[in-house]
């Protein structure tokens, strides 16, 4: 009898096994370096494509970059990132017409759900250190896209270091 219970019991495991639904697979991401989807809040037909390559590359070559770097679980601002938001700051201000999409990144280390809080922390902390040298705010979104965009392939500290970012975007 109890030999028939086990056999039983393993059938029916199988059986919600095999019947189990499946999840799907997710959804493919844009590669790293290539503009995402136009931001909520932004109206798809404001948005000249065109433009904002060249926009992007003026926001650099003013700015000197479009990216602040972390250290470890940190969000903090360090006084080289401070002066590279204090330079996109004069650069925005000088182009009022345009909107950032202030996008937070984490390395691969970590499950999802932390590193998506994390990229949302460190963009929370570029937006509001760019609010405080005078962009105002509603031109600035904030998007974390957590470890699924690493720009730098790898699993040690210099893949690490350059995937724990914030990256201004020119969203217009």
């Amino acid at each position: 009898m109890r030999k028939h219970l086990i056999l039983a019991t393993a059938a029916l495991a199988l059986m919600t096994t095999a019947c189990a639904k499946k999840t799907p697979p997710p959804e493919a991401l844009p590669p790293a370096g290539e503009q995402g989807p136009v931001p909520p809040g932004v109206d798809p037909a404001d948005v000249e494509l065109t433009e904002l390559p060249a926009m992007q590359a003026d926001l650099v070559a003013k700015a000197g970059s479009d990216t602040v770097y972390f250290g470890t679980d940190e969000y903090n601002l360090d006084s080289s990132a401070q002066a590279t938001l204090t330079a996109q700051a004069r650069w925005m201000q000088a182009n009022p017409n345009v909107r950032a999409s202030i996008e937070g990144h984490a390395d691969e280390r970590g499950t999802r759900e932390y590193n998506m809080a994390l990229g949302e922390r460190r963009a929370n902390a570029a937006r509001d250190f760019l609010v405080s040298q005078g962009v105002p705010a509603d031109r600035l979104l904030v998007t974390s896209w957590g470890k699924e965009r690493p720009v730098a392939p790898g699993s040690d500290e210099p893949a690490w270091a350059q995937n724990r970012r914030v990256v201004t975007v020119v969203v217009r």
